[in-house]
């Protein structure tokens, strides 16, 4: 693949193929450290204040803040998982009620977007996640006090709200900091804290409740999450940068440093050259505000909203959505079932059995992970060098699998009361798939559209969180029209059917993606001239 000169958009390649190694050592671009015949994708800036050229210490201080606030937010969301019975009699809501409310606060999550990620990008990152964070301590401290029906939606749809940047910005910060050939490991990162933090909640929250009461069960996380955002005040730098080119540019064009120019024309610059040399004091560091920019948030929204039309953003959004509803099922169906006939476990039990989860979460997270990434570079030595999106998508054929059989072990399980062993195995499973959804899913996303990938990955969460919604909504009326045996049999079938969609996506993804090339070049250009490329 040609190299670019700054300033202009080398339009030839597709969206989502890149030269990610180069073979016979060649192409005269700045290469990993390490590893001299990885391509750096994308090519960095010769500015040090450019995240892409941070230390890694300094890059690894800014994704631990993400994850943090990853964490601490989810686990603020899913507090009530192992406590539904004992939290429906304390407030007096049905489980169905209870349900319901978390059905509202994934749709939230998803729709809150528009507002929130056209925010982050306007105003900074580090701005939105303090601001998101303070407002959701303040409404995790009211959820012990939501009594009835209407005040727990109110409060659900509220948490829902303040707490949806964690459906996206993380992962544009991870995008800001890190490569093409390293980016699927820190999604991995990014997805165990996220689907980890769902399922540690409710180990820590049954024990709570049984001990201390139910209302300690929102004050504690409401407690990690003011110390976190403490943390993240003195901490956490902005990562947004006006990005003024994209894909690979060439190390010796006029652009380039005089680190850069002292390798000569035609040599390879790698990441060992880059020095942090940030001039920024602590306190400018500090800043809650990012720089004045052109105000384009109305824009930004429209074009989540545009993007649904295109088929590789609409199918990330599809397959992130698709794992998510097993992940709802599992949640909202596990103190039904491990609580009732003939298990009869306590809250803290109910919340002992997500152990479970939190190991198939850290599996799927490595396999998604670095097993990904290297796996990729592996594909791309074959390819001649080329790098095509879909090749991540090869690991769904795993999930493939593992969706149905945990289905019908959990549901046709409870049903004929196997041990509960058989169960938890289960819930392990089934968070293994979750996990791998998440991060196959954004991963595919952010390796197609990277430049564009923080509206893009709003209209992802916009279409995931509306199908988590009706499920969350739908759930308990399903499982007790249906009975269990039925109910997880017809479940693990349609997954069956639509988990197999990556197929699709690998035979005419990158038809799909060519048809969309012209679009995706025109609105990057327009986003350059108006400094929006981050």
């Amino acid at each position: 693949m040609e190299a670019q000169a700054q300033g202009t958009i080398d339009e030839l390649p597709i969206p989502g193929t890149v030269h990610l190694v180069d073979l016979e050592h060649s192409l005269a671009t700045r290469h990993a450290k390490g590893q001299k015949d990885i391509v750096l994708v994308p090519t960095p800036s010769s500015d040090p204040e450019d995240p892409l050229n941070w230390s890694p210490q300094r890059k690894y201080l800014a994704l631990a803040c993400a994850l943090l606030y990853t964490w601490f937010n989810g686990v603020a969301l899913s507090v009530v998982y192992s406590v539904l019975v004992p939290l429906s009699v304390a407030l007096d809501v049905t489980e169905a009620d209870l349900n319901a409310g978390t059905g509202y606060m994934f749709l939230l999550l998803g729709w809150g977007l528009l507002f929130w990620q056209p925010f982050a990008l306007q105003y900074g990152k580090r701005l939105t996640y303090l601001v998101s964070l303070a407002a959701l301590t303040a409404v995790t401290v009211w959820g012990p006090y939501a009594h009835g029906n209407g005040q727990w939606i109110a409060k659900s749809i509220l948490t829902g709200f303040f707490a949806g940047p964690i459906e996206a910005l993380p992962e544009t910060s991870i995008a800001d900091l890190f490569f093409a050939h390293e980016r699927g490991t820190f999604m991995g990162w990014y997805a165990f804290t996220l689907a980890g933090s769902n399922f540690f909640a409710p180990i820590i929250c049954g024990f709570i409740n049984d001990s201390m009461g139910y209302k300690w069960v929102f004050y504690f996380p409401a407690i990690f999450c003011a110390v976190t955002w403490i943390f993240l005040f003195f901490f956490m730098e902005e990562t947004n940068y006006d990005r003024k080119t994209i894909g690979v540019v060439a190390s010796a064009s006029e652009s380039e440093s005089s680190a850069a120019n002292a390798v000569g024309k035609g040599e390879k610059q790698n990441s060992s050259d880059i020095v942090d040399g940030s001039k920024k004091t602590m306190w400018q560091k500090l800043a809650v505000l990012d720089k004045p920019r052109p105000f384009m948030m109305h824009y930004r929204a429209w074009q989540s909203l545009k993007l649904l039309s295109w088929p590789v953003v609409f199918y990330c959004g599809f397959s992130y959505g698709t794992y998510l509803i097993y992940f709802n099922i599992l949640n909202a169906t596990s103190s039904i079932i491990l609580g009732g006939e003939p298990y009869n476990f306590s809250a803290a039990m109910v919340g002992l059995s997500y152990v479970s989860c939190v190991i198939g979460v850290t599996a799927a997270s490595a396999f998604t992970g670095i097993f990904s990434d290297r796996f990729v570079i592996r594909l791309a030595r074959k390819n001649n060098g080329i790098s095509e999106s879909e090749h991540r998508l090869w690991l769904f054929a795993v999930s493939t699998i593992v969706i149905p059989a945990s289905l019908i072990l959990w549901g046709v399980g409870a049903a004929h009361q196997v041990h509960w062993f058989g169960l938890v195995f289960a819930m392990g499973t089934t968070a293994f798939a979750n996990t791998m959804g998440v991060t196959l899913s954004v991963s595919y996303l952010v390796d197609t559209y990277r430049d564009i990938s923080g509206d893009a990955l709003t209209t992802v969460i916009l279409v995931r969180n509306t199908m988590s919604f009706a499920v969350g909504y739908g759930i308990t009326p399903w499982l007790k029209d249906l009975g269990y045996q039925n109910c997880f049999i017809s479940a693990a079938f349609v997954g069956l059917a639509i988990c197999s969609a990556f197929l699709i996506m690998i035979k005419w993804g990158k038809t799909f993606r060519e048809q969309k090339s012209a679009q995706y070049y025109s609105e990057v250009s327009k986003r350059i001239e108006l400094g929006l490329v981050h």
